[in-house]
Parts: C-alpha cells; sequence; structure tokens
C-alpha cells in the first residue's frame, strides 16, 4: 500500500478533543448571545415602538451590527458544536447522536433564516434612498416588521433547539459515563425552552410577560447549558470522568 495515502483513520480526533473543542464553543457561543441579545436586541428594540426602535437603531447602527456578528458567530459555534457532540456521543449511543445532531442543524438553519431579517433591517435603517422612495413611517414600519420576523423566526428555532437538548439530555442521563444530574439539567433546560417558545408562538399577548417569563427560566437554561459546557471541557473524555 503506498504510504503517502491518506487512511479513514488520519482525520479522526479523540473523544477528549472533541469534548474540549464542544466545551470550548458552548462557552464562546454563550458569552455571543448574552451580548447579541441580552445587551443589543434588548437596549435598541422598543416593542410596539417602530419610530423610536428606527431611530435607536439608526443613532446605534454599528452597535446593531456588531449584535448580527454576535448571532452570526453564534450559529457558526453552533456548526462545530453539532459535529464535536456527534461524535463525542457517539460510542455512548449512535441513533441519539445522530437524533441531537439533526435537531442541533435544524435549528441552525432556522436561525441563519433569521438573520437574514436582520441584514435586511440593517440595510434599511442604513440606506438613505429606501427613506426617499418609500417614507420615514413605512420604512419604520418594514423596519419592526423584520424584526419581528426574526424573533418569531428564532422562537421556532428555539423549539426545535430545545428539542435537541432533550435529546442530549437523554443520552447523557443513559451514558454511565457522565454525572446524571448533568443528563436532568440539560432535560429541564430543553422543556424551558420548548415551553416557552410555543407559548411565543402560539400566544398572541405572550409578548406582555414574555419578559417575566424569559427572567425566571434564563437560570435553568443556562445551568443546562453551561454546566455541560464546563464539564465537557473540564472533564468530557477522560477515562476518570465522574459518572454518578
Amino acid at each position: 500500500m503506498n504510504s503517502n495515502v491518506m487512511t479513514n483513520d488520519t482525520f479522526e480526533i479523540s473523544l477528549r478533543r472533541a469534548a474540549i473543542i464542544a466545551g470550548c464553543a458552548l462557552i464562546l457561543m454563550a458569552v455571543a448571545a448574552g451580548f447579541s441579545y441580552g445587551f443589543v436586541m434588548t437596549s435598541l428594540i422598543v416593542s410596539g415602538d417602530a419610530a423610536t426602535t428606527f431611530r435607536n437603531i439608526q443613532a446605534s447602527e454599528s452597535l446593531f451590527r456588531g449584535g448580527i456578528g454576535g448571532f452570526l458567530f453564534v450559529l457558526l459555534c453552533d456548526i462545530v458544536v453539532t459535529w464535536a457532540l456527534y461524535i463525542f456521543l457517539k460510542p455512548i449511543n449512535k441513533s441519539l447522536s445522530l437524533l441531537a445532531a439533526w435537531f442541533r442543524l435544524v435549528y441552525s438553519a432556522i436561525l441563519g433564516a433569521a438573520l437574514l431579517q436582520l441584514v435586511i433591517a440593517a440595510r434599511l435603517v442604513h440606506g438613505s434612498d429606501y427613506l426617499a422612495a418609500s417614507g420615514a413611517v413605512q420604512v419604520q414600519a418594514q423596519t419592526m416588521l423584520l424584526l419581528n420576523g426574526f424573533n418569531d423566526l428564532w422562537a421556532v428555532s428555539l423549539v426545535v433547539f430545545g428539542c435537541h437538548l432533550l435529546v442530549l439530555g437523554y443520552a447523557v442521563f443513559l451514558s454511565g459515563s457522565m454525572p446524571k444530574i448533568l443528563g436532568i439539567l440539560l432535560f429541564v433546560a430543553g422543556l424551558c425552552y420548548v415551553g416557552s417558545n410555543f407559548a411565543h408562538v402560539l400566544l398572541p399577548n405572550y409578548d406582555n410577560y414574555k419578559a417575566n417569563v424569559d427572567m425566571v427560566l434564563s437560570l435553568p437554561e443556562a445551568l443546562g447549558e453551561l454546566g455541560f459546557g464546563i464539564w465537557l471541557l473540564l472533564r468530557g473524555g477522560k477515562k476518570d470522568a465522574l459518572t454518578s
């Protein structure tokens, strides 16, 4: 056999390395999502007030585009996490690993579609030609519609993401090589994502109390995702990893 021929094993990575990659990406994307949604979106967008929202974004266009960049970074990290978690979970349960990966890829695809709404909104805010052609009120309304479209698409994507966490939590709980509490936390986080974002899609008045619900559910969601990310970074793939 020619020694220059690459074998399939050449590009394989260890479970430990896959765990480190997934853990780092999970933590980095949590920081990016906190910046883009927790700071940029909440500080610039005023629900139900298109004119004020438009002026806020116009006055802080660089910050708004930075928020879009943060979401794009999240999207790229999600793809990396999907790949790394599939490798890490495949020896434990190939079927659950594949199902979890598909849920996360579908979530990423919907998030990508949602991001296009923000990109178009940024063009509307930046382009003086749109204001001259359509009038300020109409452009402001179109911008708000795009921002609402982003929120709705993202809510749909987070329902799918919640399903990913449910499968992931189940796989972790059954693994025997990871702490069962991690599986429980991931499962609870998945239920929170599915429940709150189903409500966003189905209940017309959900925006009136969405902020309060998000405040309550943010803790179990963060505990599940960040707890798993930190464990992967510190213990994932090690032979002496805790299993209780």
